[in-house]
């Protein structure tokens, strides 16, 4: 299998490392939890509750204990019935980028293997590969620069404008922000709303 696989859902990952590699294999909007930071953050929690009727979720943490916390912290927050988790097995040792091996020994999302990664969402009941229909935009970084929301003058004044125009967490950044609106709007729906945004009117 060479090329990405479509996954409907949002996968939630502990952090940018498991991210960079989940987006190496699947065509997917991939949001991190920050790791512990999810606990005190009501924003990102909100914004999941919203993604996951939206999308549906797919939570793929750690196999260790924080991982694990992470999981209830999410069961406890977010409708069970719009979550699937995804589990990978304990395989001792350490990733390349890191001089030590974890507390518990194991390697982490980021070190697992492409098809362990993709057995494992499988497993969960993943929507993969075309299966059902994927809700996902097309818009691009060179849309949000086209738009005003990136790399011009006023464009972060911008994107905290449109991102409270959309009940989403101001502290987005540019990239955050792309997945999430390719996860909620098409390109036509977004031209629309920044369009409303300029003019002063709704949504």
């Amino acid at each position: 299998m060479s090329g990405r696989i479509p996954v409907r859902e949002v996968i939630v990952v502990e952090g940018r490392y498991d991210k960079n590699t989940l987006l190496q294999i699947f065509d997917a909007a991939v949001v991190e939890t920050g790791g512990f930071g999810i606990n005190n953050d009501a924003e990102k929690l909100a914004l999941l509750r919203r993604l996951a009727a939206e999308r549906g979720l797919v939570v793929l943490t750690d196999s260790d204990a924080a991982g694990f916390m992470i999981r209830a912290k999410l069961k406890g927050a977010i409708d069970p019935a719009l979550v699937k988790h995804a589990y990978i097995p304990d395989v001792p040792g350490r990733e390349r980028r890191k001089r030590r091996a974890s507390k518990e020994g194991k390697l982490g999302v980021e070190g697992m293997e492409r098809e362990v990664l993709i057995d494992a969402l499988r497993r969960a009941g993943a929507t993969m590969g075309g299966e059902g229909s994927v809700r996902r935009g097309s818009v691009t970084k060179a849309d949000l620069a086209a738009l005003g929301l990136a790399g011009g003058a006023g464009s972060a004044e911008r994107r905290r404008a449109l991102l409270r125009r959309l009940s989403l967490p101001e502290r987005l950044s540019a990239n955050a922000m792309l997945d999430v609106l390719n996860a909620l709007y098409t390109r036509a729906e977004l031209e629309r709303i920044c369009a409303g945004l300029r003019s002063g009117g709704p949504r």
